[in-house]
């Protein structure tokens, strides 16, 4: 680890730190995406990928390999895949096994693998592999999501991907859900507007509860019949919705769509709870804001419209007039929170840590400015920035050294 005090916001608290963890100077590395499943709960132990970017990899790239990063030991790094085309890592809760993907898919052929492995590479295991339709039905994935969601009880994982051959244009983007026990898939979610979906599983270790995914519906994004996106119509906009992972129970959040407020395209689970947070902007005011919710039942796709909304939104940002949001993350208890501000001019960035309110209806609670990134933002670099499960490190990309690299700062 190498210290970065020139990365330390100047209004940040005293105490306060910035680590750059990677520093090959040909090689970019990455966070794996801040909504995904990838800190062991001993908050020391987490995993990253090299040869990346802020959005995932190349699947062909013989260079890409997910590390393990061992905060306790120096920031020691150790590699923990092997394999050409790794993708859509997630840890079990319990930190027994990392789980992930290997994707030798093209279109209409080759495998999808799911595979496991402990920490210290030892038991490396095959739960399965799809390398023919799904069974009972004429759905075979490619073009696979970067981010895979592993349930509380680390008995399923979920990954989303193009289900049609390229010839039909009747079979679109899919969720798939494996028992990790008997390596069966299913497709519990399937349409045109799912090829962005961000699936995650709800963190709560409630029975019920813990079958829940959070997935996003690009309404806007349009597609060719071999999956290549060719096209978006904006004013339709993104939506967010629960599903259960047996298909049934599709619900509402209650943001976007109403023609001023859009979601961004960015939304978590607080914690463990059932409740979660999106980032929006809005015509009027010309904001980026941050919004809090619970699920409702599905009324159309009205988002903000569905009928309810008003008493179970808050508005977490509205400390900050004319904030612009973007990226954000919890800890697993749903107390802290991490932003970024979406600015595009290095010198004026921040990474925010704040309070989460506890009563569903107070604003968020002593921002405080910690790092400024000097981040491009263009789109393979951006500063994505997440918590380890206690709330006591955060984490962001940056390449203001002129390469993707990975930071954590302490000490607020």
């Amino acid at each position: 680890m190498i210290e970065r005090p020139d990365l330390v916001h100047e209004d940040a608290p005293k105490g306060v730190s910035v680590w750059q963890l990677t520093d090959e100077p040909e090689v970019p590395s990455s966070h794996v995406y801040m909504e995904a499943q990838i800190f062991h709960p001993d908050n020391r132990r987490f995993v990253l990928h090299r040869s990346a970017h802020a959005h995932g990899s190349d699947k062909n790239d013989p260079e890409h390999r997910y590390l393990v990063c061992d905060l306790e030991d120096g920031g020691s790094f150790s590699p923990i895949t092997i394999e050409t085309g790794t993708t859509g890592p997630s840890l079990s809760s319990d930190g027994e096994w990392l789980y992930y993907f290997v994707n030798e898919t093209e279109l209409g052929s080759g495998k999808l693998i799911l595979k496991r492995v402990h920490l210290d590479g030892t038991e490396r295991q095959t739960i399965t592999v799809v390398d023919a339709p799904i069974r009972g039905t004429s759905f075979r994935p490619s073009r696979i999501y970067p981010l895979s969601t592993i349930s509380s009880d680390g008995k399923r994982i979920a990954i989303s991907g193009f289900l049609s051959d390229g010839a039909r244009g009747d079979i679109p983007f899919g969720l798939m859900v494996f028992d990790i026990t008997t390596g069966e898939v299913t497709v519990p979610l399937y349409g045109w507007t799912w090829g962005n979906m961000h699936a995650q599983y709800c963190r709560s270790t409630n029975p019920q509860a813990s079958h829940d995914i959070l997935v996003q519906e690009d309404h806007d994004r349009r597609y060719r019949p071999d999956g290549v996106q060719v096209d978006t119509v904006d004013e339709l906009g993104i939506e967010i919705h629960v599903i259960s992972d047996d298909g049934t129970s599709f619900r509402n959040l209650p943001w976007g769509r109403d023609g001023n407020e859009h979601c961004q395209g960015h939304q978590c689970w607080i914690g463990r709870s059932t409740d979660c947070i999106t980032s929006t902007f809005c015509n009027v005011p010309k904001e980026h804001q941050l919004i809090a919710g619970k699920a409702l039942p599905f009324a159309g796709h009205i988002g903000r419209c569905t009928p309810g909304s008003k008493a179970v939104r808050n508005e977490l940002s509205r400390i900050k007039p004319g904030c612009h949001f973007y990226h954000f993350a919890t800890d697993i208890a749903g107390e802290r929170f991490i932003v970024d501000n979406n600015v595009n001019h290095p010198e004026r960035q921040a990474v925010y840590v704040a309070q989460l309110p506890q009563d569903g209806i107070s604003p968020l609670q002593g921002l405080t400015p910690v790092a400024n990134p000097k981040c491009s933002m263009v789109k393979g670099a951006h500063v994505h920035p997440f918590l380890s499960p206690d709330g006591t490190k955060g984490f962001f990309n940056s390449d203001e050294s002129g390469i993707l690299q990975t930071y954590m700062v302490t000490g607020w």
